[in-house]
């Protein structure tokens, strides 16, 4: 996946602000919500089908979807008796492209350490 390069924006870092964010990071802390997030990078899915494609049980799962849309992650679209999931914002798959990236450099450089020893 490639990464958009964007010109840094300078925010004022207002507390209201920050707390947005906070919630934010928080939609994002639990791996079962990153497994959906991924699992929709393709496209739109039904809770049927993402049932299949995380493993995680159908109550499990529309706990996670509705926290994904409260925080403006998902959209829902219904078709019929069905309703389709999606990315709202590719950006969050960016992110976490991100940070996986910061995580492979610390993991090698850990590695590293261990091995000089």
């Amino acid at each position: 996946m490639a990464l958009k390069t964007r010109t840094p924006t300078r925010r004022i870092a207002t507390p209201e602000l920050l707390a947005m964010v906070a919630g934010r990071f928080r939609a994002l802390s639990e791996p079962a919500r990153l497994a959906i997030l991924h699992a929709l990078e393709h496209g739109p899915l039904t809770v049927t089908e993402l049932v299949k494609k995380t493993g995680l049980g159908q109550g499990n799962l529309s706990k996670h979807l509705q926290q994904l849309h409260a925080a403006g992650f998902l959209s829902r679209t219904r078709k019929g008796l069905f309703v389709y999931y999606a990315l709202a914002d590719e950006d969050v798959l960016a992110l976490c492209e991100i940070m996986c990236g910061r995580l492979e450099v610390d993991i090698t450089s850990a590695h590293a350490k261990v091995t000089n020893r």
